[in-house]
């Protein structure tokens, strides 16, 4: 019967710091799962996502000396993967689709239940968002970014990060409101 030895994040920290590959691979099995859930809320696909991650992780790797202890490590592993699909969109020279101000405080109230829907299916319809839209929803909705945080990470002015936003939940709310009527007519069709 063979035993294996369990090792707390800061265990495998402390490896990380040393260079124990070992370690790199246990840190890597342990949060690789929450980070490419976040990789693929940020990529157009499953290939930009994975990319994200490898990167993310490679800059983990030759960073972890520079973790001072500030916050959890597993949120400071969470800021270097969302640094890595942010630099990898600006990288790819997209252009953002951006509103004027006057258009985005025209959209109606976008407030909508995302409970009802399966995590997967959220997943597509926030990959189907153009490439702005869906960095700024990311960043504001899920990171908990301000907007003058979002403008400054992405070389936008505050406005433009505010129209980003209302044009990212009006279209969510139009697709998830499609969806939910193409779902009820299959269960009374």
């Amino acid at each position: 019967m063979k035993l294996t030895k369990t090792y707390t994040i800061n265990d495998l920290m402390e490896g990380c710091k040393a260079g124990d590959q070992k370690m790199q691979e246990l840190l890597y099995k342990q949060t690789s799962a929450k980070m490419f859930a976040l990789c693929l809320r940020y990529a157009k696909d499953r290939m930009e996502a994975e990319d994200s991650l490898q990167v993310g992780y490679i800059r983990v790797f030759q960073k972890i000396k520079d973790y001072r202890g500030d916050g959890s490590f597993e949120g400071w592993i969470r800021r270097v993967m969302v640094n890595t699909a942010i630099e990898s969109y600006r990288k790819n020279l997209r252009n953002l689709n951006v509103v004027p101000l006057e258009d985005a405080y025209e959209q109606p109230s976008t407030s909508f239940d995302f409970s009802k829907l399966e995590m997967q299916d959220l997943l597509k319809i926030i990959q189907q968002l153009s490439d702005g839209y869906r960095l700024v929803f990311n960043m504001y909705i899920i990171e908990g970014y301000s907007h003058k945080e979002i403008a400054q990470t992405l070389g936008i002015s505050e406005s433009a990060s505010k129209s980003q936003l209302s044009r990212a939940r009006a279209i969510l709310k139009e697709k998830i409101t499609k969806m939910e009527g193409m779902n009820y007519a299959t269960y009374t069709g």
